[in-house]
């Protein structure tokens, strides 16, 4: 099975806030963004595409054709908790130092773990392998992205966590 991920397009957000989960409009970048999203996936075949629900993979999704993906609650970015669309330099949590000790363990204050963020892709990972489908193109996000490439045992969740993936970046993987 080969899984295409598209990252959404960059937000209408200043540099620095924490948003996750938090579901924020896209940028004036967006039709530039997509375009190249979508010159990378168009003419091809899929079995079934799925979508984060936060508009902005949906709207992406929507702009490179497909008017109604599969959506799924399992490809949405970490939550943050009481940390979204905040300045990280402004929370003032005591969680916070902890969870920079220990991100693989620790969550943000009313926020996910890591380890439940690797959970839920896992689950999502295994109920897709049983559908027997020879392509499936994904909407999502970044902290999705490194984690499925850690749960499929691509990259080491060290080496996951340092990759960078762009705004709008097509990425093809073979299960």
């Amino acid at each position: 099975m080969k899984i295409t991920l598209v990252r959404h397009t960059s937000l209408n957000i200043s540099p620095g806030i924490c948003y996750g989960q938090s579901d924020i409009a896209v940028s004036e970048n967006f039709e530039k963004e997509a375009k190249f999203a979508f010159s990378k996936i168009q003419n091809r075949k899929y079995d079934a595409v799925y979508s984060s629900p936060l508009e902005r993979c949906t709207k992406l999704a929507d702009y490179c054709g497909y008017k109604k993906p599969i959506i799924d609650k399992r490809l949405m970015e970490m939550s943050f908790g009481n940390w979204e669309c905040r300045y990280w330099e402004k929370i003032d949590d005591p969680q916070l130092e902890k969870w920079f000790d220990n991100w693989k363990e620790e969550s943000p204050t009313n926020g996910e773990s890591l380890s439940e963020l690797l959970d839920r892709v896992e689950n999502f990972v295994q109920e897709i392998k049983n559908l027997n489908l020879d392509q499936i193109l994904l909407f999502t996000h970044a902290g999705v992205i490194r984690a499925l490439v850690t749960v499929l045992e691509i990259i080491d969740l060290d080496k996951a966590f340092e990759m960078k993936i762009d705004y709008g970046q097509v990425i093809e993987l073979e299960l």
